[in-house]
């Protein structure tokens, strides 16, 4: 591997210890290192000096985005490492496992019509909560050619310049569009079965669940306006599935009582959606929260459609 062709953006905000551990084990592994802050105040920007990677501070007076954040460090790294090919992105709450960029990298260098290299990311702490067992079970995606990655992956450069990187309004949902994208220029996308990052989600109460099933909606259908049309239907599926389960059913079940109580029987079809996913997946847990998460997703998903109609600029859903 030439360690030369290859930097690192990690973006963060808050992250503490977490950073700390990321930045170690980003800098075992990679020369040119930026980490790109989005206001932190807990010194964070100094533990990033300390483990000597670059900062790049955003401008507070921009609204933060995951998207503009990438967008920004990968723009530095370009005008201070012009001889990078490849460029790793990892979120300030993951630690890169050791060897993952040599294995990303000798991938995508002998196919040349791959932008994008992902492997298994895991939960630090899955033990800790239903809920980080939850994150750990979806990070868990089929090995080979996919449609899309997330937040942490080994990219083409080239790639990522042709289709003017990630879109920076988006406040979630953004390496899905980009993928889209990616895609229509005809890149492929992969997920390798190699071991990428743990991660640590640190989510403990039921309303950080909420948030970011909410913001999973949002993002649905979000991605529905802009890519939902053939040939990609992007998002249409999950914004439909959502706003069936999470709204109609519950909101004819209620509504229908005006004319009869018996209409609540409407809402027998969960427990019945729950056993179904069940046989599937012989994940009893799993498979319960799947449909309650169906509540906070079309929240997030009308949530959308509200700031759309009022022509505002949505704020980050933030869970922790």
């Amino acid at each position: 591997m030439t360690s030369e062709q290859i930097g690192v953006v990690i973006i963060g905000r808050n992250e503490g210890e977490r950073l700390v551990r990321c930045l170690a084990s980003v800098c075992a592994q990679a020369s040119h290192v930026v980490y790109v802050d989005s206001g932190s105040t807990d010194g964070s920007q100094d533990a990033a000096r300390q483990a000597g990677a670059d900062l790049v501070d955003l401008d507070l007076t921009q609204p933060f985005t995951a998207a503009r954040a990438r967008n920004a460090g990968l723009a530095h790294l370009c005008a201070n490492y012009p001889g990078l090919h490849y460029v790793q992105f990892i979120d300030g709450d993951c630690e890169l496992q050791p060897g993952w960029i040599a294995t990303a990298h000798e991938f995508l260098h002998t196919r040349p019509e791959a932008a994008v290299a992902c492997g298994r990311r895991r939960e630090r702490y899955p033990e800790a909560s239903v809920y980080n067992y939850l994150a750990d079970l979806e990070w868990d995606t089929p090995v080979g050619q996919a449609n899309d990655c997330g937040g942490d992956a080994l990219m083409r450069i080239a790639a990522l310049t042709q289709v003017n990187g990630y879109n920076p309004d988006l406040i979630a949902g953004e390496e899905p569009e980009m993928c889209v994208r990616l895609r229509a220029a005809g890149w492929t996308i992969w997920r390798l079965d190699a071991e990428m990052t743990w991660h640590d989600a640190a989510i403990t109460r039921l309303g950080q669940w909420w948030k970011r099933n909410k913001r999973a909606g949002f993002a649905y259908a979000e991605g529905a306006a802009m890519h939902g049309g053939p040939p990609e239907f992007h998002r249409k599926r999950q914004t439909r599935s959502a706003l069936i389960w999470g709204l109609a059913i519950p909101g004819i079940a209620i509504l229908g009582t005006v004319v009869t109580v018996w209409s609540l029987c409407l809402l027998l079809l969960w427990p019945l959606q729950v056993l179904r996913l069940f046989r599937s997946s012989g994940d009893l847990r799993q498979s319960f929260f799947l449909v309650l998460g169906k509540l906070p997703e079309a929240q997030g998903a009308l949530s959308y459609w509200w700031q759309r109609w009022r022509g505002k600029r949505a704020s980050l859903i933030e869970y922790k």
